[in-house]
């Protein structure tokens, strides 16, 4: 996977899902994603911890605060476009992936390299990209490839018990037989492609 440059990949992973976070309206916020029991507001909370949380980590910060959702005030649209801007100026700094990452939500003392721990972030960013999309009734866009190297990714998530536990970031895989490489990939990492059926 070092071949791979994540940090493109996940730059335009986070521009889509931008994109799609700024045609939605308040009214928009109150509706529901494929993210079990969350509404849009609630899972742009969710995004917006881990841009700092993995922006932290970039910087060799590990504490385990940094990472927890937070309030995201009177425009929470804008909230999100901040956040997703300062990961993307984190992760542009020079010999990001040659640094170690500690991931505190990964377990105590995980510290993975920078490489690695950005394939993570842009795995989650063409999910969430799909997860918006979906809860506004339309289409997330991926070119083939970034699908494919997000393929690879979705690969080596683990699965078994860990996708039981409590604030796994995926759920069981989905059985799914169609050969949408987008719908692959989210239902490898347990969203039905046809939510919200």
């Amino acid at each position: 996977m070092s071949t791979i440059d994540y940090v493109t990949l996940d730059r335009r992973a986070v521009q889509a899902g931008l994109g799609l976070v700024g045609s939605a309206t308040d009214a928009d916020l109150g509706k529901p994603t494929p993210c079990q029991g969350w509404t849009l507001h609630d899972l742009l909370a969710h995004m917006t911890a881990q841009h700092y949380g993995f922006a932290a980590a970039s910087r060799g910060e590990g504490g385990l605060d940094v990472w927890q959702p937070r309030d995201l005030g009177a425009d929470p649209i804008q909230a999100y476009v901040t956040a997703a801007e300062h990961v993307l100026d984190a992760f542009a700094a020079d010999g990001v992936t040659e640094r170690r990452f500690p991931l505190p939500e990964f377990g105590p003392d995980v510290v993975v390299p920078g490489g690695q721990a950005i394939s993570f972030h842009f795995i989650d960013y063409v999910v969430h990209s799909w997860d918006v999309a979906r809860s506004l009734g339309t289409t997330a866009h991926f070119t083939t490839d970034l699908l494919d190297a997000a393929w690879t990714v979705a690969q080596v998530v683990p699965t078994g018990e860990a996708r039981l536990a409590p604030g796994a970031p995926f759920g069981p895989d989905v059985p799914y037989a169609g050969d949408d490489q987008l719908d692959r990939i989210v239902a490898l990492l347990g969203r039905s492609p046809n939510w919200p059926n």
